[in-house]
């Protein structure tokens, strides 16, 4: 039941941010007995879980928690990968159960560490122990989706920690308010009510920062997003295809035009429309658009290397840059692509899904986080899922990037927590680097994100519009842009050195001895 409620409370985080109650999981990793007594005999000694009882409860917590945050996976692949309904649950089932582990690994860890010193041992080291895996989990899986810090992006006082350690920083913090509350549970009863208080009030604390309000970011510059609102679903007839540039054009032009204020960049989204770079109509229409409207323009497309549409060469999502002038200058070539929907790794091993084999892009990854320079203006351009990944954002920082760009296409995740929860760690990105992102989308959220991670301006989903996104330059960097995960590694160095300690010690001492 405390695994069960842990992971309902876990849900809830991710589309109601500020909520962080995690120590039920805690408890029931340090309880008493496999039923979850609290007091054995009267005696307020508490006998942890065995590292397989560990494992297994919070892996059950994972899948669960996986299932309740990621369940979009299953539309997008049944709507979108050509899979049927059970093919579509069986991917929704396998990726729960693979991500899943590193909660597992947790409570692993936890339990061991618990056998072999205390419940205080344990305690103190499950902020680090966390920390570790979720940085095993960005660098190993590739998939940070919804780190445990985004549930703080709205606590304006507590999330400013992590132009310092990044996110990892305020996952730290919440794991040391869970460790007290827990600890009031697990603790002789005499004592309870006084680590109970401290608990809650450090909560109570740390809730107070979302009660903090910043004065408004100064913003002296203006771009306009553009909200295309193509169906990922739409057919491509030529006539359509043409017809849905035409449109965009215009729309994109009279806002332009039209502006209360001077608009220093335009921006399209990553498209589900075949806009080619080496396709003459569309390098036109784009390059007439810079041109009329005297702005440069960024634009996802999807690059090629080969001279002509339909010829052999690799693919590329991309973002492209178009000057004022209407030339077109450089390009970004997305280089953390998504699994099953812009490649499918190990094709072997998913046989079963024919139908996402067929449907499945193969793009090639790009290689360079140089920023885009836009007349002066260096834009650290991003696509989409990079958002989620925190060291190859600031990396774009670090390179010199005063502004991002994010363009993105949530249209695939459909009506469910997915758009929201990217548009959250897209936030804190801004939050991380402490830069303005203009993020423009093809059904939502398109907004304009201050360096605080508050959305300074945005447009309604599901609507074609365009918004003037007000922004600024920044040219100083964070420490966490200029060092990255430091603090993530530096806990996971602690916590495999804690682990040595435990185990290596004692042997070296028992050969010690029996050696004298």
């Amino acid at each position: 039941m405390l695994v069960l409620l842990s992971t309902v409370l876990q849900v809830l985080i991710f589309p109601l941010p500020g909520i962080y109650i995690l120590c039920p999981l805690i408890i029931a990793l340090l309880r008493a007995r496999p039923a979850g007594a609290l007091e054995v005999e009267g005696s307020p000694r508490l006998q942890a879980a065995t590292p397989l009882q560990g494992f297994v409860l919070a892996y059950v917590c994972g899948i669960i928690w996986y299932a309740g945050t990621c369940y979009w996976i299953f539309g997008t692949m049944r709507n979108y990968g050509g899979l049927n309904g059970a093919a579509a649950l069986l991917v929704l089932f396998l990726f729960c159960c693979y991500l899943g582990l590193y909660h597992g690994l947790f409570g692993l860890l936890v339990a061991l560490v618990a056998r072999r010193r205390n419940d205080r041992g344990a305690l103190v080291l499950a902020p680090f122990l966390w920390v570790g895996v979720e940085l095993a989990r960005t660098r190993i899986t590739g998939f940070p989706w919804n780190l445990l810090g985004i549930a703080q992006v709205d606590n304006i006082a507590l999330s400013r920690i992590a132009s310092w350690t990044g996110v990892y920083g305020i996952s730290f913090e919440i794991l040391l308010v869970n460790i007290a509350l827990a600890a009031a549970f697990l603790i002789p009863r005499q004592k309870r009510n006084t680590m109970l208080i401290a608990g809650i009030a450090a909560a109570a604390v740390l809730q107070a920062g979302r009660l903090v309000e910043p004065p408004p970011a100064i913003a002296d510059r203006a771009a306009l997003l553009v909200q295309q609102n193509i169906p990922v679903s739409a057919d491509w007839t030529p006539g359509y295809y043409q017809e849905t540039l035409s449109d965009l054009s215009r729309l994109t032009l009279s806002s332009a035009r039209n502006a209360r204020s001077k608009i220093d960049l335009i921006v399209w989204p990553e498209s589900p429309a075949p806009f080619f770079t080496n396709e003459p109509h569309f390098r036109e229409a784009v390059s007439n658009l810079a041109r009329e409207s005297d702005v440069p323009l960024v634009t996802g497309a999807i690059g090629s290397n080969a001279a002509r549409v339909n010829t052999e060469g690799a693919l590329f999502n991309s973002a492209v840059l178009v000057s004022a002038n209407g030339e077109w200058q450089a390009r970004y070539d997305k280089s953390h692509l998504v699994p099953f929907g812009e490649y499918l790794p190990f094709p072997g091993l998913f046989s079963f899904a024919g139908g996402l084999t067929r449907e499945v892009g193969q793009f090639e990854h790009g290689t360079s986080r140089v920023p885009l320079d836009a007349a002066g203006q260096r834009l650290g351009t991003f696509i989409c899922y990079e958002s989620i990944f925190p060291d190859e954002v600031r990396q774009f920082a670090r390179n010199g990037a005063e502004v991002f760009v994010n363009i993105s296409n949530d249209g695939w995740y459909g009506d469910s927590g997915a758009y929201a929860q990217h548009l959250n760690q897209t936030r804190m990105r801004a939050v991380e680097n402490e830069r303005w992102i203009l993020s423009s989308t093809d059904t939502g959220v398109t907004a304009s994100i201050d360096p605080f991670g508050r959305v300074a301006a945005r447009l309604a989903r599901k609507e074609r519009a365009t918004l003037v996104a007000p922004y600024a330059l920044t040219f100083v960097t964070t420490f966490y842009a200029r060092h990255g995960d430091w603090f993530a590694y530096a806990c996971a160095i602690i916590s495999i050195g804690a682990l040595l300690a435990r185990f290596v010690s004692p042997n070296i001492r028992k050969k010690a001895e029996a050696s004298s």
